[in-house]
């Protein structure tokens, strides 16, 4: 099994996640592309209920999407959310066919020396890198190869939409409805979300 992975806060998942995940799968070659929502982002402040409604929003904004699943492997636990832990779970799971591959935004890369475990997860995951600035010029990663983290960079355009941007127009009352899909903006509606300040992490 060819397995692509892209996991992430989704707060709330929006249209350029679902973008990445679509350009993805029309230019590599994997069975399946699986979105793992976060439980509990080390270092960062949650509430349980807004957990549920997120992995829940992103199970809705893949229905009907063949190429793609969604794991709750992040929830079963719940507890902190290590992407090197998650993968080894999932080498258990899953007869993974070579390397499981990672979707990464150039911002969160920069930072991958950072994140726990680092060393044991570029030796667990090819990294699939999209642009999340204008004009990202890849030789800026090139002293990453070099540290031994495998990675390609994808030529997508850059699209200049984030979930901080969505909350705000949200907890100010603007329309959100060609920034997500539709069930999830419904989802958002019924359930209240992003207008208080305690569903604001980033």
């Amino acid at each position: 099994m060819k397995l692509c992975v892209y996991c992430g806060t989704f707060n709330p998942i929006h249209n350029v996640h679902l973008a990445v995940a679509k350009f993805i799968d029309k230019n590599f070659d994997f069975d399946n592309i699986l979105f793992i929502p976060a439980y509990k982002p080390p270092h960062k402040h949650i509430d349980d209920d807004l957990a549920n409604h997120r992995y829940n929003m992103v199970r809705l904004a893949i229905e009907g999407e063949s190429s793609f699943s969604i794991s709750n492997i992040e929830f079963r636990h719940e507890r902190y959310s290590y992407t090197c832990n998650t993968m080894e779970q999932l080498y258990k799971m899953y007869p993974i066919e070579g390397k499981i591959s990672f979707i990464i935004g150039t911002d969160a890369f920069r930072q991958i020396e950072d994140w726990y475990n680092s060393d044991k997860l570029k030796e667990l995951v090819d990294f699939i890198v999209f642009p999340r600035e204008e004009n990202f010029k890849p030789e800026k990663l090139e002293r990453l190869k070099e540290k031994g983290y495998n990675f390609v960079c994808t030529n997508m355009p850059f699209i200049n939409l984030s979930s901080t941007v969505l909350r705000s127009r949200i907890k100010h009352g603007k329309p959100i409805g060609a920034l997500v899909p539709q069930k999830v903006q419904e989802y958002i509606s019924k359930n209240g979300l992003y207008l208080d300040d305690e569903d604001w992490w980033n």
